[in-house]
């Protein structure tokens, strides 16, 4: 017989070894990180292209693993974009179809199913879905759009201001929780949302200092007349020759009745200058002075000599894709913190790191900035990630993806049964370099705003490789653009007779789209 002091020293040593199995099962699940940014084209991003910007620490992601060439969301506009990641599923399923609604927290969501499995979660930086988060352990986030200077933060019990420079915060409040969840021995899941490089592209001062415009060419669509379009283009109020000359552009009004106005109501001209003066006087003394000392020489020489026509509209372009730049600069230089951080902290094995943007964003194109159309520079995002040893170095996919095939993507990876309900596919299968044989050819698309900012109406599409066919669905109106030979979307070619059989045959699987997706507010059509 085994005495009693002999049991238990067994029973501790299995419940002993047992917990030390537990604790390494954890450990090897992968840590996943998720950094979104607001409004980031495509093009504003090296990997992509190098007519605008070096962006070399987002390109590192790229060439330590997979760039995805064709990423697409399914509605651009900033809250519906982080529903659809939050869910995996289109915007009239989660309910969140535009900014003015609100989202519907006690549905089942990526952080819920991560947590439940052992992950502790957190998210820091822009919410933008007016509920209070659910599924997370942790959250400090940002104040409706949140500010660039002293943002505001909520954590669920204070708001509380903190100066600084919202990108560089953000990424403190991020390492320091990667930092405290090493201690844990827990896998993490944290999203870090920027607010970068959001409308009123406001620059860090140490981007200003020593620093000089560049002059950067009009885009070859830029004064594009609408005419071989539906009337949705011309309606449109989000022309770069419209924008606020203080709010957008930076210049020092002498009253505000000099501000114009671009994409608002008829009371947007003065609040609008009103939120830059305050984010001014949020500064610091000494952000101030780098401010002025940069800005302020930029508009005396517009009033001493003020462009017009073209050079006008030149003016404000360059002055747009300075301040523009400059932030996507800031959001670079602190992804390269947060990579150098997890490289000092031997965390970057086992971790999936994921870049991308809620969606893309016009520069220039069609004349105009801001996003939500169905065209290219719109619904196009920036999508690379990194999984060292798991994801194949400098993959690049060719692919049709989109935004709802994040969250699959995530539970796989962290082993976790994805849900029936999720209406995307795991990108895992591009992980070693290999396309799939039965991969989606064709995506789906719906914008539901209208009489709202920017003026866009509503529409839904399907964007195939080749084609794209869009509705305007309240205009009754038809847009048909073949890819391959006008990339720039200038000619509608929908009523063209030698595309006929093509309108019929991508309209069909239009229709197949919508029921595969369960999109019932998609109003009927021949």
């Amino acid at each position: 017989m085994f005495s009693r002091a002999f049991i238990a020293v067994l029973a501790f040593l299995f419940i002993s070894c047992n917990t030390k199995t537990v604790i390494s099962e954890e450990r090897q699940k992968p840590n996943i990180i998720f950094i979104m940014t607001d409004d980031h084209a495509k093009k504003a991003m090296s990997a992509y292209s190098h007519d605008l910007i070096n962006t070399s620490n987002l390109d590192k992601i790229a060439k330590e693993g997979i760039q995805f060439n064709n990423a697409f969301v399914t509605n651009s506009l900033c809250g519906p974009s982080r529903a659809v990641f939050l869910t995996g599923k289109y915007s009239h399923i989660n309910g969140f179809r535009a900014n003015f609604d609100t989202f519907n927290g006690d549905q089942p969501t990526l952080p819920k199913y991560l947590k439940s499995a052992g992950y502790y979660t957190a998210i820091v930086g822009k919410w933008h879905l007016v509920s209070i988060p659910q599924g997370f352990d942790e959250y400090s986030i940002m104040i409706d759009q949140g500010e660039y200077y002293s943002p505001r933060f909520f954590n669920g019990r204070d708001t509380v201001s903190i100066k600084g420079y919202a990108t560089d915060i953000i990424t403190d409040k991020a390492i320091k929780i990667i930092g405290e969840q090493k201690k844990s021995g827990k896998p993490l899941f944290l999203m870090i949302h920027q607010k970068a490089p959001h409308r009123d592209w406001m620059p860090n001062v140490s981007d200003l200092e020593n620093s000089e415009e560049k002059y950067y060419l009009l885009p070859e669509t830029f004064f594009d007349d609408y005419k071989n379009r539906t009337k949705a283009a011309a309606i449109a109020d989000m022309r770069i020759e419209d924008m606020f000359l203080g709010y957008d552009l930076k210049l020092y009004l002498k009253n505000s009745k000099e501000e114009t106005n671009s994409g608002g109501d008829k009371n947007s001209t003065k609040n609008s200058y009103n939120w830059l003066l305050k984010e001014y006087e949020s500064m610091t003394a000494v952000q101030k002075a780098i401010w002025d000392k940069y800005y302020k020489p930029i508009s005396d020489a517009y009033y001493i000599n003020k462009p017009i026509g073209d050079e006008l509209v030149k003016w404000k372009y360059n002055r747009f894709m300075n301040d523009y730049l400059k932030t996507v600069k800031s959001v670079d230089d602190n992804v390269g913190r947060l990579l150098e951080y997890l490289d000092k902290n031997e965390l970057s094995e086992n971790t999936l790191i994921i870049y991308t943007s809620d969606q893309g964003f016009f520069l220039g194109e069609h004349g105009w900035f801001d996003k939500r159309f169905m065209y290219e520079p719109s619904i196009t995002m920036p999508l690379v990630m990194r999984y060292p040893g798991k994801i194949k170095k400098n993959t690049k996919i060719d692919e049709l993806v989109q935004n709802i095939d994040l969250a699959p993507t995530i539970l796989k990876t962290a082993g976790i049964e994805i849900p029936k309900e999720m209406q995307g596919n795991s990108l895992d299968v591009f992980f070693r370099g290999r396309s799939p044989e039965n991969w989606k050819e064709k995506i789906y698309y719906h914008f539901y705003e209208s009489n709202a900012w920017h003026q866009v109406q509503k529409h839904f599409g399907i964007r195939t490789k080749r084609y794209k066919l869009i509705y305007f669905y309240d205009l009754k109106d038809w847009e048909l653009y073949d890819l391959d030979n006008d990339p720039g979307e200038i000619n509608n070619i929908y009523k063209k007779p030698e595309f006929k059989k093509v309108v019929s045959h991508l309209k069909e699987e239009l229709k197949s789209l919508i029921a595969k997706y369960k999109d019932s507010s998609a109003v009927n059509f021949n």
